[in-house]
């Protein structure tokens, strides 16, 4: 919503663009199987098309709309999502327009309680977290998507029904000029909490409804207060309430605040309602310049899930798939890893580099990924908005106990979005035991610097990766053997040799000078991993042998 006199897009900062429609070939008469259509043109449908691109693969993604979604809606970014732009080549421009952050505040009764600060070291190339409103967010990779010729966008184009066979999926779609149907061979399907492919399908979401209601609220107003993630419990100006508040790039803050069990959202939500509040709210800050209202709507927390992603040839990603709390910012960096496990995975079968077991990984990986964040979120969001006065008096007591005592104060921590580790999954190898640290299988890589601007992450190639230590560069001729047996099975499969001086090497090699990335991995000469499309580790070895990376090599493709 925006303020009155004001047009649906009429922004502050914003240009909205606008997507004409363009008449599909099939409208035309033209019969062809897409290899892959995405239904919704958000971050998580467009990070899908982007990663599929990078595989070789062609896709169609429609969205029913002429422009980007309106409002800041999900701004929070955490350091893997970063690297996952980095992965589809699209990091710049997110690094350049956001506001990186490593530390938030939590307060009660206008008191702070606690203070965090995010583990951050000179080894990671991204802050632990940015914050950016979601139109830059689709912006640049939307952006992207339409420079890439594997990529081919519809707009103004509404997907009504969904059907599929043994041999593809059927899309009925609306446009300004007629209807018509798209065939493709998988369908990716990314179009929100009210996904027309989910109800097409008769899939329901199950999980749990909360009962607090908060409002979103962007205001612009020039303020020094450093980029910092605030909560505050029962402020003086919402004694039972809790608020949250954010700073955004082009000097916009989003106030998130809690309603009251007896205050009508109808009413809160209008616009007389909203200037009155942030008002209270912003002089509570202490803030005391002018400000101006940009947009605002209503939210309510919900952790809801499909009880499987894979529906036959549809792999459910982002919000179609799962609807979770905005409490420690889980949404949009959940769906990003959603998408690029959907797409590396069916780029490998369509490629005829895996069979379609590997898509059956999809869903134990991502629904799994989906209840730990439950698990989490639930406990945030019970601490957010106390769902009974049992839960309220209990949160009270913590907070109070916090004000004067510093070991209660990690009550308040709000339990910021960490990436999954896959370790249960089908397509994760067994660890090896010699390993007392690092990183294990099914968990993401981590990052170690190389040099003044070179970091691990920098250097892997769009495929496999096989990360061999090596203290001057070099493998014995077997394994050297093996390993180019390999490339010339697998096209999608990188060698690096991680050594600590320079030296003549077959395989690409990467000077670890310091250290770093021995420690970081606990390795030795001889140790190696062996790590997915998506930086996931499917195995490590402290002495690798040619049969056993075979081994790991076909139980990550599902074989």
């Amino acid at each position: 919503m925006r303020p009155a006199g004001k047009g649906e897009l009429d922004s502050l900062y914003f240009d909205y663009p606008h997507f004409p429609f363009v008449c599909p070939g099939e409208l035309k008469g033209e019969k062809k199987q897409h290899r892959v259509a995405i239904v919704g043109a958000g971050p998580v449908g467009v990070a899908a098309a982007l990663e599929l691109a990078r595989q070789g693969v062609q896709s169609v993604l429609l969205d029913d709309k002429a422009t980007l979604n309106d409002g800041s809606r999900a701004i929070c970014l955490s350091r893997h999502s970063l690297e996952i732009l980095q992965q589809l080549g699209v990091e710049q421009q997110f690094i350049d327009k956001a506001l990186g952050w490593t530390r938030g505040r939590s307060y009660f009764h206008d008191q702070e309680v606690y203070r965090f600060e995010m583990p951050h070291s000179e080894h990671e190339r991204f802050l632990p977290m940015y914050n950016l409103q979601q139109q830059y967010i689709e912006q640049f990779l939307v952006d992207k998507a339409m420079e890439s010729p594997l990529i081919e966008m519809r707009w103004q184009q509404a997907v009504s029904d969904v059907t599929q066979s043994d041999t593809g999926v059927t899309l009925r779609v609306t446009t300004p000029e007629g209807e018509y149907q798209l065939e493709a061979a998988y369908l990716l399907a990314a179009d929100g909490g009210r996904s027309v492919v989910r109800k097409s399908f008769d899939l329901p979401l199950h999980g749990e409804s909360y009962e607090g209601r908060y409002v979103i609220a962007d205001v612009r107003m020039t303020s020094d207060f450093p980029t910092e993630r605030r909560a505050f419990f029962s402020p003086s100006v919402m004694p039972e309430s809790t608020l949250l508040v954010h700073k955004q790039p082009d000097d916009i803050w989003r106030i998130d605040y809690q309603l009251l069990p007896n205050e009508s959202p109808e009413q809160a939500v209008t616009e007389s309602a909203i200037r009155e509040r942030v008002g209270m709210i912003i002089e509570m800050l202490g803030e005391e310049g002018e400000w101006q209202l940009e947009w605002w709507s209503l939210y309510k927390a919900y952790t809801l899930a499909l009880d499987d992603y894979r529906h036959g040839r549809v792999l459910f990603i982002g919000d179609s798939a799962h609807l979770v709390p905005i409490f420690g910012v889980r949404g949009l960096n959940n769906g990003l890893a959603d998408a690029v496990n959907a797409a590396w995975k069916l780029a490998w079968v369509l490629n005829n580099k895996a069979s379609e077991k590997l898509l059956d990984s999809y869903s134990p990986e991502r629904r799994g990924a989906t209840l730990e964040v439950f698990a989490n979120a639930g406990k945030s969001t019970r601490f957010m908005t106390p769902p009974s006065q049992g839960y309220r008096l209990m949160r009270d007591a913590a907070l109070s106990l916090a004000l004067r005592n510093d070991y209660a104060s990690r009550f308040a921590d709000p339990r910021q979005v960490t990436p999954y580790t896959y370790a249960e999954s089908p397509v994760t190898a067994e660890d090896d035991i010699g390993f007392s640290a690092g990183p294990i299988p099914g968990a993401p890589l981590i990052n170690r610097r190389l040099g003044e601007n070179s970091f691990l992450l920098d250097h892997l190639g769009t495929g496999f990766n096989l990360l061999v230590f090596s203290e001057d560069g070099s493998v014995t001729p077997e394994l050297q053997a093996a390993l180019v047996d390999l490339q010339k099975h697998y096209s999608g499969f990188d060698v690096l040799i991680i050594a600590r001086y320079a030296c003549p090497a077959f395989f690409t090699t990467l000077i670890d000078q310091q250290g770093a990335c021995f420690e970081g991995y606990n390795a030795s000469s001889g140790s190696a991993y062996l790590v997915r499309p998506d930086r996931h580790i499917t195995a490590r070895w402290k002495a690798l042998e040619a049969a056993s990376l075979n081994r790991a090599f076909k139980t990550a493709l599902g074989e």
